[in-house]
């Protein structure tokens, strides 16, 4: 149990200086970083081997190794060289991605408070040292371990390695270890191992080493592409076969097998995923938000309630004192402006009753008010004896500080009915009191009770509620709405997203506020208490129409989280605090705030709002449907242009056309080469399109790769191998050499790809309009491809490598013809879908 000898609470600043550059750098030499060992290999020979071991790689390889055999060098060479290129994109793209995503590491990477050369710095934990004085405070991780050298009410949750849910109370000297959370108040420690000397790091556990779920769409485009790895698998068996059979030739039979593998496997998709997913984590970081898992981008574009909170959201972050109540003249009192002397310790007792050097706005403001009203007295607020954090619901806090005389002031504050259960004022007196916190509340203020305490023996009592309490008073603080709040939730509705405001605050002022930032639905409202006492089927029922949840605790904030999921709601949660860990974990989309968020609700969140401004959200999810948006466009081209490629290498083969094998792998690594980057950076490149922030979410679970959008993408697949397939059968009938029919069929397939190239970058805007739509990138590889197409029809040297022959340019204006009426009906079928 406390008692009256415990020694004043520590300031922030030690007594010590902490370390030295020097010996830094010497600790640092001795002991190592403070890096857990990572053994994932990272870095370019990771990247070439990840790239070598790819699909397409390796049946470029048996092809090289065939024209080999076959004794055909100079296209042994040149897909040698197709193959160096190939790798050469992959390893780009991994780079870029692994760029990013070390970029957006950096960005999200904890920090901690350190005294060196004798002053408070902020650094990286990586550069943490053995013999650092290291300043912790609730809600961060311990950084590695240490022993407590001044502790202020200090414990700590050491869950993650004893399994112990309870925390642990700490005083100097005591042992603490890196990964486990400050539970309550702070400590300066004295680190005592970093990195893989630390506990945590000999048992070989992280919190980074735990892995994430695969999302939907993930786990979606794995299954897509390992169906589609499997009917290349039975197509080359088939392709193989059926050449073996007609030319007893088993080595020109694998070329053409190859062949048709290749123009299967769609291995650009996964490529396209990683980059868009990666790409759109960086972009976003740029915007200020910062995604802990580049997958999360996928699924902002699928929220459909956000659940926010009030103070420092969507109101203004800084607070300051309006008013207050006099409990003993039962009257109130405008602040700033001369005090009456009963008046006077209202304002006192909630300073004494505020940390020593407080980070809280709201008892930053109290502070304000205090050192206005009373200068001489503000910058001495009396040495902190001990400490009851803030506990309760709704909680209440205490400190019994020693004043001038040494006598003892405990001064408590906390939500009004809290402070009211502990004085016990007389039932008249506390409805009068309940009244006037009511009408401040009404009005948007925030609503304070302060209290003084009287010991009832001589030891401190082992909780906050057993003191002899006397009612002192009302504090009420103003905290505006943000400038920008009624916009952004216009933007959240407007977009098909419902907002929920949970707050701590009085049922009046949470109203208050929601009608003036226009939240739809703003007389709807739960408190926490009521919202413990629904079953789980009446809380579901209820949570969908209510906008307001007011007085809220962890608990409840779970319990509304929870019941928005299970009514199939793809749920954002907002938080700052330690106690919204488990709302923010439980959360589709946990956001914590950047400025004045816990370390534990960042690393309970996915995504974190540098600014603290919510308006990132809006930002954040406009991305998220961009990127969702781009990668179904990409995905369809994909699928579309490798279905005429497939029925172009097969349907002559099967149906014993003379001319059965046009292609060879010559022709299908040119595709590659214009496909990939098309798909991974061109379309990644592409602006949102108009109305996208007006369209309601899309279902997490949804998917486009079946369906009727799949079925449209495999309609312009067949409509462009139609096309291509008529060139074929017409210049093959027409009796033209192999050469020049393989040269026009080859071409055709390209000024194809072009145009479903333009045609995809809208489903719903014509080609004319998307035209106007800046994408150098886009035009960039469109111009490439048209190059690369020309080089192959008139340099000599390129025309023996791919088997063409000269062809008279209006053969290949037909081409062109028939490349347009093949991707072309598209556009017509969008302004059908227009008129409607």
């Amino acid at each position: 149990m406390p008692n009256l000898t415990l020694a004043a609470v520590p300031a922030t600043t030690p007594a010590a200086p902490g370390l030295t550059d020097a010996a830094v750098a010497a600790s640092r030499a001795a002991h190592g970083a403070n890096v857990l060992v990572d053994n994932a290999p990272t870095g370019l020979l990771a990247t070439l081997r990840d790239v070598v071991t790819e699909p397409m790689f390796l049946l470029l390889l048996v092809a090289c190794g065939v024209y080999v055999a076959l004794g055909e060098g100079a296209e042994a060479v040149a897909l040698g060289a197709a193959l160096l290129v190939v790798a050469g994109i992959s390893v780009y793209q991994a780079l870029r991605s692994d760029a990013a995503l070390g970029a957006l590491r950096a960005l999200t990477q904890p920090r901690a408070r350190v005294r060196r050369n004798g002053a408070l710095a902020t650094v990286p934990v990586e550069d943490l040292v053995v013999g650092d004085a290291v300043l912790v405070a609730e809600g961060d991780r311990l950084p590695a371990d240490g022993t407590v050298a001044e502790p202020n009410d200090f414990s700590a949750d050491e869950a993650i390695l004893t399994g112990e849910a309870v925390p642990v109370a700490k005083a100097a000297g005591d042992a603490v270890f890196g990964g486990t959370g400050t539970a309550s108040g702070s400590a300066w420690l004295t680190l005592t191992a970093v990195g893989p000397r630390t506990r945590l790091g000999r048992i070989g556990k992280s919190m980074e080493a735990i892995t994430t779920e695969k999302t939907p769409l993930q786990l979606q485009v794995q299954q897509f592409v390992g169906r589609m790895a499997w009917v290349g698998l039975g197509a080359f068996a088939l392709v193989w076969g059926v050449n073996y059979a007609k030319s007893g030739d088993w080595v020109t039979a694998l070329l053409f097998g190859l062949t048709l593998a290749m123009s299967i496997l769609p291995e650009e998709i996964p490529v396209a995923f990683s980059s868009f997913m990666a790409l759109g984590a960086a972009r976003l970081s740029r915007l200020g938000v910062l995604t802990k898992q580049p997958q999360t981008v996928e699924s902002l574009g699928s929220a459909t309630v956000i659940c926010t909170d009030k103070t420092g959201t969507l109101t203004e972050e800084g607070m300051r004192v309006a008013q207050l109540y006099d409990g003993a003249a039962a009257a109130r009192v405008a602040v700033p402006g001369p005090l009456p002397a009963t008046a006077a310790p209202v304002l006192a007792y909630a300073r004494w009753a505020s940390e020593t050097e407080p980070f809280d706005p709201m008892e930053k403001a109290i502070v304000a008010a205090f050192a206005a009203a009373d200068p001489a007295a503000a910058a001495a607020p009396g040495p902190l004896v001990h400490e009851y954090p803030l506990a309760g619901a709704p909680p209440m806090m205490t400190h019994v500080r020693r004043g001038p005389g040494c006598e003892l002031r405990v001064a408590g504050k906390g939500a009004v009915e809290h402070i009211l259960a502990v004085c016990r004022p007389a039932p008249a007196v506390a409805e009068a009191i309940r009244r006037v916190a009511q009408d401040l509340s009404a009005q948007g203020y925030r609503v304070l009770g302060v209290a003084r305490g009287t010991p009832p023996g001589p030891d401190f009592p082992a909780a906050q509620d057993d003191f002899q309490w006397e009612f002192l008073g009302l504090i009420a603080l103003e905290n505006p709405p943000k400038a920008n709040a009624a916009a952004v939730i216009r933007a959240f509705t407007d977009a098909g997203i419902r907002v929920k405001m949970t707050t701590g605050d009085f049922p009046e002022t949470a109203q208050a506020i929601a009608r003036q930032v226009g939240l739809p639905g703003a007389d709807a409202l739960l408190t926490g208490p009521q919202v413990m006492a629904l079953d789980e089927a009446a809380l579901r029922r209820q949570v969908g129409p209510t906008a307001v949840f007011a007085r809220m605790f962890p608990e409840a904030k779970l319990k509304v989280v929870e019941a928005l999921k299970a009514n199939g709601e793809v749920v954002a949660m907002t938080g700052d605090g330690v106690n919204d860990g488990p709302a923010l974990k439980a959360a589709h989309i946990g956001v914590a705030m950047g400025r004045r968020g816990t370390e534990v609700a960042r690393r309970a969140a996915s995504l974190v709002l540098v600014d603290d401004d919510l308006a990132g959200m809006v930002t954040a999810i406009a991305q998220g449907r961009r990127i969702y948006q781009n990668f179904k466009k990409a995905v369809f081209y994909v699928v579309s242009i490798h279905i005429p490629i497939v029925l172009t290498v097969a349907v002559p083969l099967l149906a014993g056309w003379k001319w059965e094998n046009l292609f060879t792998p010559v022709h299908i690594i040119f595709l590659e080469l214009v496909m990939g980057p098309t798909c991974s950076i061109a379309f990644e490149n592409e602006p949102a399109e108009a109305g996208q922030m007006r369209q309601p979410p899309r279902p997490l679970t949804a998917t486009f790769l079946a369906g009727p959008e799949l079925g449209r993408s495999l309609a312009q697949g067949l409509g462009i191998a139609a096309a291509v397939l008529g060139v074929y059968y017409y210049f093959m009938q027409q009796g033209a050499a192999l050469p020049v029919g393989r040269t026009l069929v080859f071409a055709t397939l390209v000024l194809s790809n072009i145009g479903l190239t333009l045609v995809n970058r809208s489903f719903t805007q014509s080609v004319f309009q998307t035209l106007r739509v800046p994408n150098r990138v886009l035009w960039l590889m469109l111009a490439l491809t048209l190059a690369l197409l020309l080089v192959a029809l008139l340099v000599p040297a390129a025309q023996r490598l791919f088997g063409f022959a000269p062809v008279p340019a209006g053969a290949l204006g037909g081409c062109a013809l028939a490349a347009l009426a093949g991707v072309g009906w598209v556009e017509g079928y969008k302004a059908a879908l227009g008129r409607r």
